[in-house]
């Protein structure tokens, strides 16, 4: 019934949770703290203990996943549905998820001489490649359809994927856009806002005229333009901000007349 992978993540599970309590124990912890996560008591080093019990936690979650959806296995699938035949494994789809996930590194890399903002975001892109990666190599092996297998992939990402890449594509817009308008001078960044808008304007115009020639425009610009804006957001960025003149004005000590002065930073 227990598939073996969830034997095998269930085992390291178990084993990161001997270690934390004997890591906590063996580091000054007192009491059931080790054992009741610090709630009764110490837990000792709290950067070791908590790194084995979130190896443990990861371990049985992926357990749990694995023994859920039969490791993925043709014939286990096969088995739990009671079928005769054994379903034949679909070939492996092409993924660029791969390529992100190089850029990402690349991008993280270069960041830690540039900017940290640009070290966070190859990270970021890192990790949603990994697991974007990971999931469409389960769908691919889940069962021997691959319709039924992006149906299963579907069900189980869209109710993630479509909140967490709306907000971080409304953050990286905000974010990048800023940069880019904060770098030029202010006419230049009234001049930037107005075309931007304007291009919006018209984009969203011909989508709602004419939506199949919409639907193709924004299959082709709007990757363009995405990165064009990340690639603008990170040199603005690296540049740094344009220098704002700030007023100060106070009074002088022997007329009592206001007097201004001014500093660039």
């Amino acid at each position: 019934m227990f598939t073996t992978g969830f034997k095998f993540f269930f085992g390291l599970s178990a084993a990161f949770c001997a270690a934390a309590l004997v890591y906590g124990y063996t580091t000054g912890g007192s009491h059931v703290g080790p054992v009741s996560l610090g709630w009764k008591g110490g837990v000792g080093d709290h950067i070791g203990y908590g790194v084995l019990v979130g190896l443990a936690v990861a371990c049985l979650t992926v357990s749990l996943v694995l023994v859920s959806f039969r490791d993925a296995d043709a014939s286990a699938q096969a088995r739990l549905q009671n079928l005769a035949e054994v379903l034949t494994d679909q070939p492996v789809r092409a993924s660029f998820w791969p390529v992100v996930a190089a850029f990402g590194v690349g991008a993280a890399a270069v960041g830690l001489v540039l900017h940290p903002m640009v070290f966070v975001l190859g990270l970021a892109l890192l990790f949603l490649s990994l697991v974007e990666w990971t999931m469409d190599a389960w769908s691919d092996r889940a069962t021997g359809d691959a319709e039924i297998n992006r149906e299963l992939r579907n069900r189980i990402m869209a109710p993630i994927e479509i909140p967490v890449v709306g907000t971080l594509g409304v953050a990286v817009i905000v974010l990048a856009a800023s940069r880019i308008l904060l770098n030029v001078s202010k006419l230049e960044a009234v001049w930037v806002a107005g075309v931007a808008s304007g291009l919006i304007l018209i984009g969203a115009w011909v989508y709602t005229s004419r939506p199949g020639l919409g639907r193709r425009l924004v299959r082709i610009l709007g990757p363009v333009a995405a990165l064009l804006l990340l690639v603008g957001g990170v040199l603005a960025a690296v540049a740094g901000e344009r220098d704002f003149v700030h007023h100060e004005v106070d009074t002088h000590e022997e007329t009592g007349e206001p007097a201004v002065h001014e500093e660039s930073g």
